[in-house]
């Protein structure tokens, strides 16, 4: 079974560790020890809350899409050069980048500060842990 510590937890789901230790007093996540005694979060129990938190972000419009990957967050930076332009966003601990045309960045009069959603729609997506899982 794999298990994380709070400061882990906290981290996997971009709050803060106090957040995860309420969480753990109020019933919202079962917490339990470790061999060494260190408080630890059930890593199946931690991706269910992951999953109902992404749940209760509401989604923009009213429309339908095939994409299923929304990251919401702010523009910290716009790089315009001639016909194309370069955006990241900041989605929670994520950074997100997008390659667009420079028409397109100024219809949508994207500026550092702005709220903006990156719908992502990939064939491809590669998985990576690490080299000593845990169990």
């Amino acid at each position: 079974m794999t298990q994380f510590r709070i400061s882990e937890a906290a981290g996997l789901l971009g709050v803060s560790d106090d957040t995860v230790r309420r969480w753990c007093a109020d019933g919202i996540l079962s917490v339990s020890r470790d061999e060494s005694g260190r408080q630890v979060v059930d890593g199946a129990e931690l991706a269910a809350h992951a999953k109902v938190m992404a749940a209760e972000v509401s989604d923009v419009g009213d429309v339908r899409r095939s994409a299923r990957n929304r990251f919401t967050g702010l523009v910290t930076k716009v790089e315009i050069d001639g016909l194309m332009a370069q955006v990241e966003l900041q989605c929670g601990p994520n950074r997100v980048v997008s390659l667009m045309s420079s028409e397109a960045a100024r219809e949508m009069r994207l500026d550092v500060g702005s709220k903006a959603v990156a719908v992502i729609k990939a064939t491809m997506v590669i998985l990576e842990t690490d080299k000593e899982s845990r169990p």
